[in-house]
């Protein structure tokens, strides 16, 4: 009886790839890397204010050339003027990105940016809580143990 084979965990981006891919197909990026590398992209300072939303493709005339896409943005009310004046800063890059003349003209979609959450550390209990909790622990014998606990203790707590 032959052993089965090693089993070992396969990426999640590579189970996702085509999954992913043909998501954004649909929004018509040939590529995703421009959605996910667009600080890269575009710059730091435009992708603070601007995520590209989808990319609009005219239909091809038979025996004319394809013409460029429009790539639209969504972006921050305030700063869609300045995006407006940067356009061919943008164009520039993305078609660098591209290797070729992909995107002819921007269009500018105003709304909130989609930002992941911001991670906020946790506060640490109050020494004053722990302290207290610490003193129902004293059948603990390994001090280590019983500080951790007591920390938790105090954060079960505080919540």
């Amino acid at each position: 009886m032959a052993k089965p084979g090693r089993l070992t965990a396969k990426p999640l981006s590579l189970m996702m790839g085509d999954v992913l891919s043909a998501a954004y197909a649909k929004q018509g990026f040939a590529a995703r890397e421009l959605v996910t590398r667009w600080p890269e992209i575009a710059g730091r300072d435009i992708a603070e204010h601007a995520q590209p939303l989808k990319m609009q493709w005219p239909r091809p005339v038979e025996g004319q050339p394809q013409e460029p896409a429009t790539l639209i943005l969504r972006v921050e009310g305030p700063m869609a003027l300045e995006i407006q004046h940067s356009s061919d800063v943008i164009l520039e890059r993305v078609n660098r990105f591209f290797g070729w003349h992909a995107v002819g003209k921007l269009a500018l979609r105003q709304g909130p940016l989609l930002r992941p959450p911001v991670k906020r550390r946790p506060v640490p209990p109050d020494p004053n809580t722990v302290a207290k909790v610490a003193q129902t622990l004293t059948a603990i014998e390994d001090d280590a143990l019983r500080d951790a606990l007591a920390r938790l203790g105090a954060a079960i707590k505080r919540n």
